[in-house]
């Protein structure tokens, strides 16, 4: 995958942690949605990260053939 690829990716993932962060209320969650919603910020911007630093060559593969 491409520089310009994983740009456009990591940037709706960064996008995607927004839109779920504006549901969340401060504080510490105390339901299981909550939990669930701080669950799925903090996976988008692991994700992000991947995409976006690719720090261990998962994304840019050099073997992978596209």
């Amino acid at each position: 995958m491409n520089r310009q690829k994983r740009l456009i990716v990591g940037g709706l993932w960064i996008a995607v942690a927004v839109v779920m962060a504006t549901t969340l209320d401060l504080g510490v969650p105390s339901s299981a949605s909550g939990a669930a919603r701080l669950f799925v910020v903090v996976l988008a911007l692991f994700l992000a990260s991947v995409y976006l630093l690719d720090p261990w060559n998962v994304v840019s593969d050099p073997f992978r053939q596209e």
